[in-house]
């Protein structure tokens, strides 16, 4: 699929009225200073403010901005969506819209992205929130998925973010994921990159985040792991549970014969009991494995769907040359052309 534009910035916003004309205002002063195309797609989250209101007159000065309004608050993860859904850009930018993001590293992302990786995030080295119920859970949850995850970065849960179009092709975005997008773009064997970026204290609103974000992120790190780890296998997490059980439902018997053989006239029901629980347990397991097998097959053969992702191909031409050659439905990991950035940054 062409894309129309090189690069298109993607802001989800809620209740942001007052932050929205700044925050356009300095996103149209470093843009308009570079050589490539671009678009600039706001999404308005359901927002019970004057948000769209300052959305639209935006748009009635810009042609090369667009917003998408939900009919009610749908959250982050479901605005980035489909604000992918609405891009034509090569490279995708994310931003949050309360100014605490700064445009000003657009171009120094861009640059890095230049260097061949497939994903660049954007480190808040030098936070300037000023609750613990922002820094603190945000310290817990970047170390969190790192280990979880073997996804080394300081902070996922800064927006700015820019990730090339093709990462989105084996990516769907559901529940509050999008802090994880890098981690799902490395199992497609995407490159990433980490810089640091400024970060400003918030000058109008209020933060929609607390302390209650970790619980969230622990739920989501479990799915993100299973489905890293057993999501074409699933029968192998479930049935190793299953055979674990089996074993001490076994296990239990044998002490349970054994010490009824050895005094006959001594009650020894705990040892039945441990057999028969773990005996259910392991049926149920490994039946459930075997459901969510065919699940797994179902998902991948009923959409046509890989369990694999092509960077390249490389064929012999009749010059005996080597020619390389990039799958449209597959391939995902793609430099773009040099000349494209050459005068990003002036």
């Amino acid at each position: 699929m062409v894309r129309s534009k090189y690069v298109s910035i993607i802001i989800p916003v809620y209740n942001e009225e007052e932050n929205v004309p700044h925050l356009y205002e300095r996103i149209r002063q470093v843009v308009e200073k570079q050589a490539f195309t671009y678009e600039i797609i706001f999404v308005d989250d359901g927002s019970k403010d004057n948000t769209y209101k300052q959305l639209r007159l935006v748009t009635d000065r810009d042609e090369h901005v667009q917003v998408i309004r939900f009919r009610k608050n749908f959250g982050q993860t479901a605005a980035m969506a489909a604000g992918v859904d609405q891009s034509t850009g090569e490279i995708l930018v994310f931003m949050d819209g309360d100014l605490q993001n700064d445009p000003i590293d657009i171009p120094q992302m861009l640059a890095k992205m230049e260097e061949g990786y497939d994903v660049v995030s954007g480190w808040r080295k030098d936070r300037q929130d000023a609750h613990i119920s922002r820094k603190l859970p945000s310290r817990i949850a970047n170390k969190l998925i790192s280990r979880v995850t073997g996804v080394q970065l300081h902070d996922y849960g800064c927006t700015l973010k820019a990730y090339r179009y093709e990462v989105f092709q084996h990516i769907r975005l559901y529940g509050e994921m999008h802090r994880f997008i890098p981690a799902y773009a490395a199992l497609a064997g995407a490159s990433i990159a980490e810089v640091p970026v400024t970060h400003h204290a918030r000058m109008f609103g209020v933060s929609k985040y607390g302390i209650s974000r970790v619980f969230r992120v622990i739920l989501d790190l479990t799915t993100l792991k299973f489905l890293g780890t057993f999501g074409t296998r699933p029968s192998h997490a479930l049935g190793m549970i299953g055979l674990t059980s089996l074993a001490l439902a076994s296990g239990s018997s044998v002490v349970a014969i054994g010490r009824n053989v050895a005094a006959p006239h001594t009650s020894r029901g705990t040892f039945w009991l441990t057999s028969l629980l773990f005996s259910g347990l392991g049926i149920m397991s490994v039946m459930m494995g075997l459901t969510a097998e065919i699940a797994t097959r179902t998902y991948y053969e009923s959409q046509g769907k890989r369990t694999y992702v092509v960077r390249e191909m490389a064929t012999k031409t009749s010059a005996s040359t080597t020619q390389d050659t990039t799958s449209s439905e597959e391939a995902v990991l793609t430099i773009p052309d040099k000349q494209k950035v050459t005068q990003m940054i002036r």
